[in-house]
């Protein structure tokens, strides 16, 4: 049973409703505000990842070719571009950007991708609880800025989360600690992107640079293989 995976699911759900409740109370005026104060607290979090992962790497370019050859292949596939246009039909005020920022803080950390693994495994679902109670005060601060749409982002983590449970036993060994610094590192520069794109500082058009994360899996593979 995903018991840590539906708790974390809920969180977000329950931190969804409880912050466009609360956006409900705050004055038109006050709203600019909520907007710088999720794009620096995107920011922050995204130089956080990189500077506490960063020492660690033992590849040290390697986030450099995943942000290219991931730029790249969004840039091919335009991501950002489909994603404007669905996003487009959402209700809410920049609920797109909202939601992009949402599920990278939900989805992309340690506690998200071995949450699941602990769970599958042995049973421990010491890490997806404490990842639940970070995402549901995460969550009720986006909703309260973003609106009740935010709670799109419950079924993205699940099916997230959920993949992972299900994939455990296969993806258990390859899930290395050295795997896990690259991966983060590059997500802390995917979140520091979104954070830069709220605070219109640069459109650096996030979802593009997606691919970049699946760079480093697809070079421990083929580092296991040759």
């Amino acid at each position: 049973m995903m018991l840590g995976t539906l708790v974390n699911t809920g969180a977000i759900a329950c931190g969804s409703v409880l912050g466009s409740l609360l956006k409900k109370g705050i004055k038109a005026q006050y709203q600019a505000a909520l907007y710088t104060a999720m794009g620096l607290a995107a920011a922050g979090l995204g130089v956080n990842a990189i500077v506490q992962n960063m020492p660690k790497s033992t590849f040290p370019v390697l986030f450099i070719l995943s942000l290219a050859l991931g730029s790249l292949v969004g840039a091919a596939a335009d991501l950002d571009g489909r994603y404007a246009r669905v996003s487009a039909h959402l209700p809410g005020k920049n609920l797109g950007q909202g939601l992009c920022t949402g599920v990278l803080l939900f989805c992309i950390g340690t506690l998200s991708i071995l949450g699941p693994i602990q769970s599958a495994l042995y049973g421990d679902n010491t890490y997806l609880f404490t990842n639940a109670t970070l995402d549901f005060v995460t969550s009720t601060v986006l909703a309260s800025t973003y609106g009740i749409g935010m709670g799109l982002a419950a079924p993205i983590l699940f099916l997230w989360q959920g993949g992972i449970y299900l994939l455990a036993g296969v993806l258990s060994p390859f899930l290395t600690d050295a795997l896990m610094v690259e991966v983060s590192i590059v997500g802390g520069f995917l979140i520091l992107s979104s954070g830069l794109s709220i605070l219109n500082i640069k459109d650096c058009k996030t979802l593009n640079l997606l691919p970049s994360l699946l760079v480093p899996p697809v070079y421990f593979a083929l580092r296991l293989l040759f």
